[in-house]
């Protein structure tokens, strides 16, 4: 899977495109999850986003009794930190890492690039994004945790330590509860990243308030024009 480019649903803007944001689903969904999100979130044209919505990999996912469906790694309990899944984290690492790439081929640099992600996407996000070699324009981690956190310290590559973090996260949700998010916010406030944290009274989902807070952040991590 290291080359293998995932199939994705694009939206691009209404002029050339000047950035891009690359945005994960959650486990079960698929591309076509956040593609209504867009429209909503009422960015200015002159930004000229492509959003990129790529598939996960179908996959058994051993929590939900083995059924196959698309997830960035399998998930062996809802005891989230205690038991991962590196070896599915890492492979699909190196998938967002070519639709990355496939983005600079097209003309965006690196740091006018969002990597953002819902549950296990945002997971994703995270992960990927703090260990990517060169500058992100910033990570957007929405209803989720950080993967594998305890290899963090030795992975991180020096150049995203400056990127922009928001992360989110229902006060009352089910699926990921809030206090893993806030773990691994604080996880990463301790390594001095920019993290940005909000809660929102809601379960494992968006609500209207959090796409307005993404839309005001997005505008400003995306404002400056690429070097």
């Amino acid at each position: 899977m290291t080359d293998t480019l995932l199939t994705t649903v694009e939206i691009e803007p209404t002029g050339a495109a000047r950035s891009s944001v690359i945005w994960m689903h959650g486990l079960g969904a698929d591309a076509h999850d956040f593609e209504s999100i867009v429209p909503e979130l009422k960015l200015p044209a002159e930004l000229g986003i492509r959003f990129v919505f790529p598939n996960a990999p179908i996959r058994p996912v051993t929590v939900n009794s083995g059924m196959r469906m698309r997830a960035w790694y399998d998930v062996f309990s809802t005891d989230l930190p205690r038991r991962e899944d590196p070896d599915g984290v890492y492979e699909s690492e190196r998938a967002i890492y070519v639709l990355l790439e496939r983005e600079k081929q097209r003309g965006i640099p690196a740091e006018r690039i969002v990597l953002a992600g819902f549950s296990q996407g945002g997971a994703m996000a995270l992960h990927t994004g703090l260990r990517y070699p060169d500058r992100l324009a910033g990570i957007l981690a929405l209803s989720c945790y950080l993967p594998l956190a305890s290899a963090l310290n030795s992975a991180r590559r020096p150049a995203n330590q400056p990127t922009p973090i928001f992360m989110a996260h229902g006060d009352y949700d089910a699926v990921i509860p809030i206090r893993y998010g806030q773990q691994s916010a604080e996880l990463l406030q301790r390594l001095d990243y920019r993290l940005e944290w909000q809660d929102y009274d809601m379960g494992h989902e968006v609500c209207w308030e959090e796409i307005r807070d993404v839309a005001k952040w997005l505008g400003r991590v995306l404002a400056a024009p690429s070097a």
